[in-house]
C-alpha cells in the first residue's frame, strides 16, 4: 500500500496513517514528516549556536522501542510545529554508520534518547536529557515548556514571554505593543494551557496571548472571572468580552483567535536542515534458508555488540567492566567461529583479564577491538555488517536484535557441548544478562529482559535448562511483540520453532497444543550446531588478514602512544601475549621498505585449519542434499550429523597429535598432493618473514666471503714467510 502524505494540520489523519502504514519505507522517518532529519553533517550546524531551542530524538532504527515510539514522536512534531522557530524538532538515526561517532560525541548511550538544547547552546554537552517512560504527547509537550522556561540569558528571540502577566503590564499593554487583540487566559499556577496557546499563536500577527494566574485578584475581579481556566479578549479600543468557546481547551482557543479579523500568519517558515542526499537505494535481498544459521549474522552481531554498543561509553567503570569481561570470556570460550575470529576473541579476552582495577578508557580498549595491534597470529573480526538470516523487509526490521538472539542461543547450546563437572549453568546466561543490562541500546528492551531474568533465571540448574530457559523467554518476547509496529510483516513473530521446522516439538494434550521440551532441546542442539552454520556472504579469511596487517601498520604509532595510557589505574605495557619479533623492525629506515610481515608458521596452521573446516562443511552439505521437507528430520537425528561435526573432528585430531592438513586429506583427497607440495613452505618459514630469511642468506654469503678472504690472506702470508732466510727449514 502506498503511503499518503498527511496534511501538516491534520493530527488525527497523521495518527491514523501512522497506525495503518507503520514507519516510512527506508527508515522510521521521512522528509514528509513535520520534523528535521539531522545527519552527521547537519546535526551540530543546526542545533549548536542556533537562535532556536531544539528537541532532538536520538534513535536506532533497529530498536524495537524506537519503532514503537516513532508514531508518538511524529505526532508530537505535528502537534507543535506552530512553535517554530522558537522550538524545532529533529531526529538522528544513530544506527547509521555515518552518525555513530557523532551520536557518541553527544553522549548517547541508549535509545531512544530525547535531548533539549537551549537557544545558543555551545557544545553537545549542553543538551538536557528528557526522560519519557511511556510519556504521552501531552507530557512531552509540557516537558518542552518546562525546559524552555529554563532559558535565562539566552531566551529564543522568536519566543513570546511565557511568565504570568502582572496588573501593570496589562494596564499599559496596547501603549507598548502594536497589536489589535490581547487574549487573557486565566488559569491556576500548575496549568500549561496559557503557555501552550501562547506558543500556538507564535506565528500569527496582530494578536498576543498572556496568561493570568488565579492569584491576581485585581484582574480576576475586574473581568469577573469565576472559573479557571477561562479566557477574555481585549481589543485596543478599550472593549473586552469573554471568548465564546464550547470547551475551555487549547484547540478551541487557537481556532477562535486565528479567525479574528485582521489576524494573519506571519512570514515564518518551517526550519529545515540543509538539503542532503538521502540514501534510498534498496539493498539486494540475499537468499536465505530459515533452517540454517549464517556466520555473517553472528560475526555482524559480534562487531556491532563490541565495537558499536560498547563504544557509546567513553569510560567503562564498575559493573560495565565486569559485564564486558564476562561476556567476552564466554565468547572466547564457546563461540565456534572461524580461526581468525576465534583468535580475535581470545586476544580481547586476554587483554581484559590483564586489566587491573575497575576503570577502562574506551580509547585503550578501541585499539584491541579495531585490529590496531599487530600481535601474534592473525586475529581479525570483520567490520562489515551483513544480515542474511536476520535480514528484514525494511532496514529497521530485524537485523541486530535478531542476530543477538541467534548469538545468545548459539552460546547456550555450545555450553551443553562443553559441559564439565562443576560447570556453572548460569555462566552463559549471566554473561548475557550483564551485557544486555549494561550495553544494549534499546533500554526498554533491556528492562524487559532484566525483568524476565530476575523472575526465574536463578532457578536454572543445568546447561540444558539454560538453553531451554532462553528459548522459552524468546518465545515470550515474540508473543508480546506480535502484531505491534516492531513486527516485520514478511516475518511475523511466531512461536518458534514452527511445525515445519520441528514437527516432534509440538504435541497435543487434551486438545491443547503443548511443547515437547525434550524434542525442543534436541532441535536446539542440532539447529545451533557448528555443522549448521554456513559461511555464505562472510568476508574471506585472506581479505581479513590483509586488512589486519594494513590496519596494524596504520595504527602502530597510535598504539605506541597509547602504551602508557592508564587502564584500571595502572600502566599497561601493550599486549601480554606471545610475540615473534622481526629483526627488520629494529631499523626504522628498513621499516619503510618492509613488506606485510605475517607469522608464516601460525598463519599456515590457521590457513589449513580454516580450509579443513570449510572442507568438512562441504562434505557435510554433500551428505545432506535433501529436500526442504527432509532437512529437519535429518537434523533431529543425533547420530546422522555427528560424523560431520568438524569441531569435534578437529579436537580428536589434535589429541592424536595430528593437524589440520590431515583433516583436509581425509575430506579432500584430490587436494592432498597440493598440500604436500606446499609443506616445505611452512617448514621453511619457522616464524620468520621473507625479508628476514633474505637477510639471513645475505649474511651467510658475506660471512662465507669473509672466511674465504681470511683463508687466502693467511695462505699467502705463510708462503711469504717460507721465503725468508731466517725461517727454519726441514
Amino acid at each position: 500500500m502506498a503511503r499518503r502524505r498527511c496534511h501538516p494540520h491534520a493530527l488525527l489523519l497523521l495518527l491514523l496513517a501512522a497506525a495503518l502504514t507503520g514507519a516510512p519505507p527506508g527508515g522510521l522517518y521521512s522528509p514528509g514528516d513535520p520534523l528535521v532529519l539531522l545527519q552527521v553533517d547537519t546535526l551540530e550546524s543546526s542545533v549548536l549556536n542556533s537562535s532556536s531551542a531544539w528537541l532532538v530524538e536520538f534513535y536506532a532504527s533497529w530498536c524495537g522501542h524506537c519503532v514503537h515510539f516513532a508514531s508518538t514522536w511524529r505526532a508530537l512534531a505535528a502537534d507543535i510545529q506552530e512553535w517554530s522557530p522558537a522550538v524545532n524538532v529533529g531526529v538522528v538515526d544513530c544506527a547509521d554508520i555515518a552518525n555513530q561517532k557523532t551520536c557518541g560525541k553527544f553522549g548517547i548511550t541508549g535509545f531512544p534518547t530525547l535531548k533539549f538544547f537551549k537557544a545558543f547552546s555551545k557544545s553537545p554537552e549542553d543538551g538536557t536529557k528528557i526522560f519519557h517512560p511511556g510519556d504521552s504527547i501531552q507530557n512531552l509537550r509540557q516537558s518542552i515548556i518546562t525546559n524552555l522556561e529554563m532559558h535565562k540569558e539566552t531566551w529564543p528571540p522568536a519566543c513570546p514571554p511565557l511568565e504570568p502577566a502582572s496588573v501593570e503590564e496589562i494596564r499599559g499593554f496596547f501603549q507598548t505593543n502594536n497589536v489589535t487583540y490581547l487574549a487573557l487566559i486565566f488559569e491556576t499556577n500548575d496549568s500549561f494551557l496559557g503557555r501552550e496557546v501562547t506558543l500556538d499563536m507564535l506565528q500569527y500577527e496582530n494578536v498576543a496571548v498572556r496568561r493570568v494566574l488565579s492569584s491576581e485578584e485585581e484582574l480576576v475581579k475586574k473581568y469577573g472571572v469565576t472559573a479557571f481556566p477561562s479566557s477574555f479578549l481585549l481589543i485596543n479600543n478599550g472593549t473586552f468580552s469573554r471568548i465564546p468557546v464550547q470547551m475551555e481547551a487549547r484547540s478551541f482557543y487557537t481556532h477562535f483567535l486565528r479567525r479574528l479579523p485582521g489576524v494573519t500568519r506571519g512570514p515564518y517558515t518551517p526550519t529545515r536542515a540543509p538539503d542532503t542526499p538521502i540514501k534510498t537505494t534498496p539493498t539486494p535481498r540475499k537468499p536465505a534458508d530459515r533452517s540454517k544459521v549464517y556466520m555473517a549474522d553472528l560475526e555482524s552481531a559480534l562487531h556491532y555488540a563490541l565495537r558499536v554498543e560498547v563504544a557509546r561509553f567513553s569510560v567503562l567503570t564498575g559493573e560495565r567492566v565486569r559485564a564486558l569481561k564476562d561476556f567476552v570470556a564466554v565468547l572466547a570460550k564457546y563461540f565456534p567461529g572461524r580461526p581468525f575470529v576465534q583468535n580475535f576473541l581470545r586476544s580481547v579476552d586476554r587483554w581484559l583479564r590483564n586489566v587491573r582495577g575497575s576503570r577502562i578508557p574506551y580509547s585503550a580498549l578501541k585499539l584491541v577491538l579495531t585490529n590496531r595491534k599487530e600481535v601474534g597470529p592473525p586475529a581479525v573480526l570483520s567490520n562489515n555488517v551483513t544480515w542474511v538470516g536476520c535480514q528484514g523487509s525494511e532496514p529497521h526490521f530485524r537485523g541486530y536484535p535478531c542476530s543477538l538472539w541467534t548469538l545468545f542461543h548459539l552460546l547456550t547450546v555450545q555450553a551443553t557441548r562443553h559441559r564439565r563437572l562443576g560447570t556453572d549453568p548460569l555462566e552463559v546466561l549471566g554473561a548475557m544478562r550483564g551485557y544486555v543490562q549494561s550495553f544494549f541500546g534499546c533500554r526498554e528492551c533491556a528492562q524487559h529482559f532484566e525483568g524476565m531474568a530476575a523472575e526465574s533465571m536463578d532457578k536454572v540448574r543445568s546447561v540444558d535448562e539454560a538453553a531451554l530457559w532462553l528459548w522459552s523467554r524468546h518465545n515470550r518476547v515474540n508473543a508480546r511483540l506480535a502484531g505491534t509496529e516492531t513486527e516485520d510483516p514478511q516475518f511475523p513473530k511466531l512461536q518458534w520453532p514452527p511445525p515445519e521446522l520441528c514437527h516432534p516439538c509440538h504435541s497435543v494434550v487434551k486438545r491443547r497444543q503443548v511443547w515437547d521440551e525434550a524434542a525442543v532441546l534436541q532441535f536446539l542442539k542440532a539447529y545451533f550446531s557448528p555443522i549448521n552454520i554456513f559461511l555464505n556472504y562472510t568476508e574471506p579469511e585472506m581479505a581479513l588478514v590483509v586488512r589486519r596487517s594494513r590496519e596494524a601498520k596504520e595504527g602502530a604509532g597510535e598504539w605506541a602512544m597509547g602504551v602508557g595510557m592508564e587502564v584500571g589505574g595502572s600502566e599497561r605495557r601493550g599486549f601480554s601475549g606471545p610475540r615473534k619479533p622481526s629483526i627488520v623492525r629494529m631499523n626504522p629506515k628498513m621499516q619503510e621498505l618492509e613488506e606485510d610481515i605475517v607469522d608464516l608458521d601460525s598463519f599456515s596452521e590457521l590457513h589449513y585449519k580454516s580450509k579443513a573446516l570449510k572442507a568438512a562443511a562441504v562434505a557435510a552439505n554433500k551428505g545432506r542434499q535433501l529436500s526442504k521437507r527432509d532437512t529437519i528430520p535429518l537434523l533431529l537425528a543425533d547420530d546422522s550429523h555427528q560424523a560431520f561435526d568438524y569441531a569435534a573432528a578437529w579436537e580428536r585430531l589434535r589429541r592424536r597429535g595430528l593437524g589440520s592438513k590431515q583433516l583436509i586429506g581425509a575430506l579432500e583427497e584430490d587436494e592432498g598432493d597440493t598440500l604436500r607440495r606446499s609443506h616445505w613452505f611452512r617448514m621453511l618459514g619457522v616464524g620468520f618473514s621473507r625479508l628476514d630469511v633474505s637477510l639471513c642468506i645475505i649474511l651467510y654469503f658475506l660471512s662465507s666471503m669473509c672466511l674465504l678472504g681470511m683463508y687466502t690472506f693467511f695462505r699467502m702470508r705463510t708462503r711469504h714467510r717460507k721465503g725468508r732466510p731466517s725461517f727454519p727449514t726441514a
